[in-house]
């Protein structure tokens, strides 16, 4: 049998496209709306015909491995606080994406080596994700911190674990499907980057996805003799195999030191998508896509059957991404498909003047944002397919 080439992504013991993963739930029930950029239920909270329910879960995933190192290194507990927020906007922003945007309820679950993590680390995730909750509030989305749970797992956890679900109750006719995205659709952008009205920092775009990579190209070798930040399977090849310590400038964007940039928290569009869905009507919204795992290729899972979402007029890419690119030598393709690469939130609107609300909208947060792609008809059977013309080639997925 012919052996399969793993990317260096696989062979860390990740993958950006998770095929093994939707398999194995690809027999599952879809829910109310199959298109929806997350699962819909009935409404089993309260048994209306005319609402539905939603409970969703995610993590900051290997980011909080990297905040630990740099917390053993430097003591500076802010390094974990944005962990909090990672694992939270995973969940906020995907019901976003549906338009779920009042009474959400959080709950947080944090599995920690205990011989490791002190309960003042475990003290700084729990508070960051209260003021999180807080200040969605504040731009006008209620958001309730139920609490949660932390749990010592040495055994099975080597540093710490910091998720959180999410569940919210919604009108059914207030959904916004994915599925409605049609060719003659225009796909708006939002940008990753900058300090949007509601964030105390400027942010360098990173999220939550593709931080095993990041920072395993990124940071210098002296920092293996931290053994519990990286899996003991992983070739040695592959670890800690950059040239950067973390208290270097980033490249062409000295204002953030390599683990600021690295640790950024993620940008919540929420109270974007909240002002959006209030000034515009939600019909004209065909689409919500939250540019999280798979990156610039996520939306190939939503849509029409038959769709294809040719993006040609992206953001430039942002100082970090460039630097990731060199130190990794992945092929910009990759990149694509593992990173944001500029911008994490887009959607599908039938014509340039919905557009442009968007866009105005937008920048009365100080996010930039702007038309990057239209959604054309497949060119022959088969399923959805993303072009993405940049300037450092065409790249086409399936």
């Amino acid at each position: 049998m012919k052996r399969i080439q793993q990317s260096v992504y696989e062979q860390r013991g990740v993958s950006s496209t998770k095929a093994d993963i939707h398999q194995a739930i690809q027999n599952l029930d879809k829910g109310l709306f199959p298109g929806a950029f997350c699962k819909i239920l009935p409404d089993i909270l309260a048994g209306s015909p005319h609402h539905c329910n939603i409970l969703h879960h995610d993590t900051a995933g290997t980011k909080a491995g990297l905040a630990h190192l740099v917390w053993k290194l430097t003591g500076n507990l802010e390094a974990v606080a944005g962990v909090a927020v990672d694992a939270l906007v995973m969940n906020t922003d995907d019901v976003g994406c549906v338009g779920a945007i009042n009474g959400l309820i959080v709950n947080q679950a944090i599995g920690r080596n205990g011989f490791l993590i002190p309960g003042e680390v475990i003290q700084v995730i729990i508070e960051s994700a209260e003021r999180f909750c807080q200040m969605l509030s504040k731009w006008g989305v209620p958001c309730f911190f139920a609490g949660g749970e932390t749990a010592s797992v040495g055994d099975i956890v080597r540093t710490v674990d910091v998720g959180s679900s999410v569940v919210v109750r919604m009108r059914r006719r207030d959904v916004i499907d994915a599925s409605r995205m049609v060719p003659g659709d225009i796909i708006v952008g939002f940008s990753s980057t900058g300090r949007a009205t509601y964030e105390n920092e400027d942010n360098s775009g990173i999220g939550a996805n593709g931080l095993t990579n990041a920072r395993h190209d990124t940071l210098r070798p002296l920092y293996r003799r931290y053994r519990e930040t990286y899996a003991p399977e992983m070739s040695k090849k592959l670890v800690y195999r950059g040239r950067y310590k973390i208290d270097d400038p980033l490249p062409q964007d000295s204002k953030f030191w390599i683990w600021k940039a690295l640790l950024s928290p993620t940008r919540t569009y929420m109270p974007l998508i909240k002002l959006v869905l209030e000034n515009v009507n939600r019909r004209h919204i065909h689409g919500i896509i939250h540019c999280s795992g798979g990156g610039q290729t996520k939306i190939v899972k939503f849509g029409r059957h038959g769709n294809r979402y040719v993006k040609k007029n992206l953001f430039p890419v942002p100082p970090l991404f460039q630097m990731l690119q060199e130190v990794s030598g992945l092929l910009w393709k990759e990149m694509y498909q593992t990173y944001n690469m500029g911008h994490r939130l887009e959607m599908a609107v039938p014509d340039n003047e919905t557009a442009n609300e968007l866009i105005a909208i937008s920048r009365h947060f100080k996010i930039d944002a702007q038309v990057v792609g239209e959604v054309r008809p497949k060119l022959g059977p088969g399923p959805n397919k993303v072009v993405i013309e940049s300037p450092y080639g065409t790249f086409e997925y399936l």
